[in-house]
């Protein structure tokens, strides 16, 4: 199955060593080797992102080495490795996907098999249409036109209205298969775990963990977690997100169906 892999932070970090090992899933002799991408949240304009992606294994790209040394700095990230079952090996059926909102940009990233999914005949809008041949951007245009009606308002909606939504759609999604997913609305991080093949063939919770990570201002950084902090001061709360275990903390494993929302590295709100 694919790779998801969120952060969200109070302070801009670094992402280096971790995004480098979860590369590594997609590196050549393991099963997703069919392309990668990560959606960096961009300081300066905090409702666009700097979005790279390609179709061909993580575990070998230049362009993974280019994004490293760059240094991208970001407090929020969405990252994907793909295995193809649905839509060819393309750069369109490459995740994340990114659609605009209200004026900001929205990225999602799916792990997990949810089978033919069409847009209903009475939806919002005609606006969210899938570029490429995938079940997860079909899904990711279906969430995109059922929140269009909430940011209408020239304004960021509640998050107990936005978390309704995205949980309204998780449930959709988990009735046509495995829904393991990451959404970001350029405001908040939204994480939903459901089931994904375990290492027994099994499929079954859970579909992703978190792990939450804080720092005092005069401590050390992350070298054991890969994260260089780019600012000293305040403290730094750090929450990732990954669809197994990058380290060898303590990762806490999402309930099935499970839904957080995150934002400056805490989680605002939660379903299930």
């Amino acid at each position: 199955m694919c790779e998801l892999f969120g952060q969200s932070s109070r302070l801009p970090t670094r992402a280096t060593f971790c995004l480098r090992k979860f590369a590594g899933h997609g590196a050549l002799g393991h099963t997703s080797v069919d392309g990668w991408g990560v959606a960096f949240y961009d300081l300066q304009d905090a409702c666009d992102v700097r979005l790279y992606k390609e179709p061909e294994p993580a575990g070998d790209s230049v362009w993974l080495e280019f994004v490293e040394q760059r240094g991208v700095i970001s407090s929020r990230l969405v990252s994907h490795i793909r295995r193809a079952t649905r839509g060819g090996i393309t750069h369109s059926n490459t995740q994340p996907f990114s659609r605009e909102l209200a004026g900001r940009m929205h990225v999602f990233a799916h792990n997990g098999d949810v089978g033919e999914v069409a847009l209903p005949a009475n939806a919002v809008s005609d606006r969210y249409r899938p570029v490429g041949q995938t079940d997860s951007e079909a899904a990711f245009c279906i969430l995109m036109d059922e929140m269009s009606a909430l940011w209408t308002a020239g304004c960021v909606p509640a998050i107990e209205v936005r978390l309704e939504v995205v949980d309204r759609f998780a449930a959709e999604m988990r009735a046509l298969g495995q829904a393991n997913f990451l959404y970001s609305d350029g405001e908040a991080l939204f994480a939903h775990g459901h089931q994904r093949i375990q290492t027994d063939g099994s499929t079954a919770a859970p579909g992703l963990w978190r792990l939450r990570r804080e720092r005092p201002a005069d401590g050390d950084d992350l070298p054991d977690c890969g994260f260089n902090i780019a600012t000293s001061e305040a403290e730094q709360d750090i929450i990732l997100v990954a669809s197994v275990p990058i380290t060898d903390e303590p990762w806490e494993p999402f309930g099935e169906g499970e839904l957080i929302a995150m934002r400056h590295g805490e989680i605002i709100g939660r379903v299930g």
